[in-house]
């Protein structure tokens, strides 16, 4: 096979798609650069599975450390499972390329983006987007394509493509895209409180900004392009699905209209159990058919309903968002706690203060970094009545719980200067009809205002949907989990009153136009609002003081020159003075030290430890001393911690001195003053007489 290469203009540079080199038995196989990243990606197909109630396709995102010049961090030194941001690139594959394979194609089908050269200057991320869907469009794998992936960023006011990581720390948003042709199919992203318009403004350049790499797709098929595999999608047995419209049409339309989850579910089970068993005989062997027409005609009478008559399973219009009611305060030890309930969706959100030991050390290959917020989000069985065993977490866990922690980021103080503390919030789903992880969202800003942390502002989110048939349209506000499996767009939006600091779009259409993104992003506007109001009146600010279970942290600063003195030998005198007052002491580079005790003696009493184990001798200061060595010629005379000094004889009182042991002996205390620092020995003169003469006392008494 030839080596084929062909490049497009994307951003700044050059975006260059490679086929012909490498992974020449996959369907399909192309090598992505930009700059120095490259990425090879691979599209392959196996086995048909019609077994399966769902499509197979598998996309997997490998971070090889060796294409960053690193070695692993652990025990084992080599790549283990996929890390946090594997799997979230590995969902960035999936989301856009699984709604444009064609209805019922249902063989095994494997994406892979293995990240051969990561600079360290582009994220790799994007560059896996558009080499999967490369590596589709010159397989033999039907599918709809292309797409291309493009990251927008802002600075100062000026939008750019493919920012650097670099750039994307100047930028006041930070937005992933899937672009096909015309039409946007996924974004994620946040933002620094961006006004819905400027999103759309946002959205748009970043369609516009990857025509080109859309056009070198196409070129590069034409080039290389295998034949398309034969495939005819299965026929509808539209006699079959008549019948079973016949056996449950007086019946259907009242089952989707139940309200209650649960109560909905049971008597559509009943119904579709009563039409199978009715027509099992006239069609033998044939269930699985006769059950997959019941939800075609499920999901046509749900959509129906809603496009004709503008009403919703459970009886809303389509802007109105479910009965919404939060309490905080309700987990005793937690340092902050919030129950958020909205219709039949509910997340426990709990908020845990600790210090910077605490936080999350992240070996990527970008670098390593600590991350002093965390927001974890689970999905147990329990929360949609199934009785399932409890494993590891999930992608769409992970995933979830990611989108919550870029919501509300930008809400939080300064965790250096202001509020340097380590903060873990957990949200875990009790209840699930729709969008939990927008729960995550409202119960995660409730939690931490209720443990006290200093918030700028409260945040929200609501999942947004769509019901589109032919030219008829409805934006639907607070999607349930019907309206999302049936519904074509689930948009997940959150922000405050200024504006937007996250969101997530996946569609199960062809893609999403600028004016439907706009209608859509106005009427998400307004559901959060609504329930910033509810939210507000359980909580509207963030408590005054920390959680009473929560560690106290004192911040003092040393002189660099010092922070060996606080360690000692080995860590000695730093575990001496957490053992001596119960704290956690974390020192900085910089000599910031920070003392952490929920006990504010606890705190004091190091504070006062490691002032006195930095602090210097003045000359002409006086110092209460604690005699430690009694010689001859004087007494050695500790004045500060580990700090001690020689009264000369002649120093201890007015006249003549026999014998040391007549004026002072080990342990006793008495005043000093201090006649000489010598800076280069570090030798320092006292003198008792002196101190004592100055203070008008007696030196006898």
């Amino acid at each position: 096979m030839a080596i084929v290469r062909e490049g497009a203009k994307f951003g700044d540079k050059e975006l260059i798609l490679e086929t012909g080199r490498m992974a020449r038995q996959a369907n399909g196989s192309v090598v992505v650069q930009f700059g120095d990243c490259m990425v090879l990606c691979t599209a392959t197909a196996g086995g048909l599975r019609p077994d399966l109630p769902f499509f197979p396709l598998i996309c997997d995102y490998v971070e090889n450390f060796w294409a960053a010049g690193a070695i692993p961090g652990g025990y084992f030194k080599r790549e283990g499972k996929p890390g946090a941001k594997a799997t979230k690139t590995s969902r960035l594959i999936d989301r856009p390329m699984r709604p444009l394979f064609p209805d019922g194609y249902m063989n095994n089908t494997q994406l892979i983006a293995w990240v051969l050269s990561a600079d360290k200057i582009y994220d790799t991320d994007i560059l896996a987007v558009t080499g999967a869907s490369a590596a589709l469009m010159i397989s033999d794998i039907p599918w709809n394509g292309p797409v291309a992936g493009v990251r927008v960023g802002r600075i100062d006011g000026e939008f750019v493509a493919h920012p650097t990581f670099e750039q994307r720390e100047e930028s006041d948003l930070d937005l992933v895209m899937a672009v096909r042709d015309k039409s946007i199919v996924m974004v994620e992203g946040k933002a620094q409180e961006v006004p819905e318009a400027e999103i759309v403004e946002a959205l748009e350049f970043g369609r516009e900004s990857v025509q080109d790499v859309l056009a070198l797709q196409h070129k590069l098929a034409q080039e290389v392009g295998r034949e398309p595999m034969d495939f005819e999608a299965p026929e509808r047995d539209e006699a079959l699905v008549a019948a079973v419209q016949k056996q449950i049409d007086d019946k259907l339309q009242s089952a989707v209209r139940i309200a209650d989850k649960l109560e909905r579910y049971g008597a559509l089970d009943e119904l579709r159990d009563e039409a199978v068993a009715a027509l099992s005989e006239t069609y033998t062997e044939r269930e699985d058919e006769l059950k997959s027409a019941f939800n075609e005609l499920k999901k046509e009478a749900i959509r129906k309903n809603v496009v004709d008559t503008g009403i919703r399973i459970d009886g809303r219009k389509p802007e109105e968002v479910r009965d919404v009611t939060c309490e905080v305060g309700l987990v005793p030890k937690a340092h902050g706690s919030a129950l958020f309930t909205r219709g039949e969706t509910q997340a426990l959100v709990t908020c845990t203060l600790g210090t910077e030991r605490d936080a999350k050390r992240m070996d990527t290959l970008e670098g390593d970094f600590s991350k002093e917020f965390m927001l974890h989000y689970n999905f147990p069985p329990f929360c949609v009545g199934e009785a399932k065993p409890l494993r590891g977490t999930s992608r769409r866990e992970l995933g979830h719980g990611m989108l919550a922690e870029r919501a509300l980021k930008p809400a939080l103080p300064d965790q250096k200067e202001e509020f340097p503390y380590t903060i873990r919030v957990v949200s875990d789903t009790l209840e699930s009809n729709g969008s939990s992880s927008m729960a995550a969202v409202c119960g995660g800003s409730l939690a931490m205002m209720d443990a006290g942390v200093p918030l700028n502002f409260a945040t929200t989110g609501i999942a947004m949907g769509l019901i589109k048939e032919g030219d008829d349209v409805v934006v639907l506000s607070d999607i349930l989990g019907d309206e999302d499996h049936m519904g074509d767009m689930d948009f997940k939006v959150c922000g405050t009153e200024k504006g937007i600091t996250a969101f997530q779009l996946d569609t199960k259409i062809k893609g999403v136009s600028k004016e439907l993104m706009s209608e859509a992003l106005e009427q998400a506007r307004e559901g959060r609002m609504h329930i910033m109001e509810v939210m507000n009146e359980a909580l509207s600010a963030p408590r005054k003081d920390l959680s009473p279970n929560a560690p106290r942290i004192e911040t003092i600063q040393i002189p660099t020159s010092e922070i060996g003195t606080i360690i000692g030998s080995g860590g000695k005198t730093i575990r001496a003075i957490q053992e001596t007052t119960g704290t956690t002491v974390n020192i900085e580079d910089d000599g910031t030290v920070l003392i952490a005790s929920t006990d504010a003696e606890g705190a004091q009493q190091a504070i006062e430890i490691i002032e006195g184990l930095t602090e210097k001798p003045e000359v002409g200061q006086i110092y209460l001393g604690t005699v430690k060595t009694v010689v001859d010629f004087g007494a050695f005379i500790e004045i500060l911690p580990e700090t001690d000094g020689l009264c000369h004889i002649s120093e201890l009182t007015e006249g003549r001195v026999d014998k040391v042991e007549d004026v002072l002996k080990e342990g006793d205390e008495c005043l000093v003053k201090v006649l000489n620092v010598d800076n280069r020995s570090g030798k320092i003169k006292l003198s008792r007489r002196a101190a004592l003469a100055e203070r008008g006392e007696d030196a006898d008494a």
